[in-house]
């Protein structure tokens, strides 16, 4: 890639029958040199993709990318949510770990602590869900 700063951002895409079964995201990545983590993914009965997916680019390279996913009828929806730990309510007790599908969240076995890596985060919210003392958030990108 060229000068210009990388950057990461998680997008859930919505493919049309007629393009499930192409290797899309194989082409974004080749054609357009952007990185991908698929986070989830699934082909309804209907034969309809969807994906939720962790790209990494250039600015320009992930617009590009974006519109000629757009050209072929993919939907595109960028995930504009976070998730937040508050570490003082925090308790440790580790049920986010056991149902994060990232690995986000995991227990330092050592210490026996909970440790949270934002950036290996996908947002899903799973473990807001499954918090006994409500220490994770859902935050949207304009703060809440």
């Amino acid at each position: 890639m060229s000068g210009e700063k990388e950057i990461k951002r998680v997008y859930y895409l919505s493919f049309p029958p007629d393009t499930s079964n192409n290797p899309v995201v194989c082409d974004l990545a080749l054609q357009h040199d952007i990185c991908f983590n698929i986070l989830k993914a699934q082909i309804t009965p209907r034969r309809e993709g969807q994906m939720t997916l962790e790209l990494k680019g250039t600015e320009e390279a992930l617009r590009h990318g974006l519109d000629s996913l757009r050209e072929i009828g993919v939907k595109v929806t960028p995930i504009s949510r976070r998730i937040s730990r508050d570490e003082e309510s925090c308790i440790h007790c580790g049920m986010c770990t056991a149902l994060c599908p990232t690995d986000a969240l995991s227990l330092d076995r050592e210490t026996r602590l909970v440790t949270f890596d934002s950036e290996r985060c996908s947002a899903c919210g799973i473990c807001t869900t499954v918090c006994p003392v409500r220490a994770m958030d859902v935050l949207l990108d304009n703060g809440r």
